[in-house]
């Protein structure tokens, strides 16, 4: 078995009335929500399709699909946990986790300290292994036009 792994993860879901907006964990003070099945928090879901692509064990979908009603409006937390759980039976942890926020509205720089501090305790891991950075997408597609928010994730495992 390879000592250090990489997985890339990437979300991306509708902003819209009527829902809160989660990020990394932490309720985002907002008109807007992300629509999905869960609480739809895509920068969770980046990072576990990141931890899960670095160990080749599937994705989101296949682990929790939007068509099971007991992941109808669940914490993305409590989905994380399970993703943890699993990553560890393998004998690997997370060496760092980079992660970007691509949106309009509302401003990450607020919340940035929350976020890290809510990841690496669900995570396991020190602060100092998250990187949080947010960037807008300039008024171009549907994140520019404020329709969106998407999340990358980039996360090296390795074997412990």
């Amino acid at each position: 078995m390879q000592a250090f792994r990489i997985g890339m993860g990437h979300d991306i879901h509708a902003l819209v009335a009527g829902r809160e907006l989660w990020l990394g964990g932490v309720k985002i003070p907002f008109e807007l929500g992300l629509k999905g099945h869960s609480d739809a928090d895509a920068l969770i879901h980046a990072i576990m399709d990141a931890m899960l692509g670095a160990l080749a064990l599937g994705d989101i979908g296949q682990l929790f699909p939007d068509t099971d009603p007991i992941y109808k409006g669940i914490s993305s937390l409590k989905l994380l946990d399970a993703v943890v759980a699993k990553v560890a039976a393998t004998g690997y942890k997370i060496g760092n986790l980079d992660c970007m926020i691509h949106c309009e509205v509302p401003k990450i720089a607020p919340h940035r300290a929350a976020i890290i501090e809510t990841l690496a305790k669900a995570l396991k891991i020190e602060a100092n292994q998250v990187s949080l950075k947010a960037g807008t997408n300039e008024g171009f597609d549907a994140i520019g036009k404020r329709q969106a928010i998407a999340c990358q994730a980039i996360v090296l495992m390795i074997r412990e």
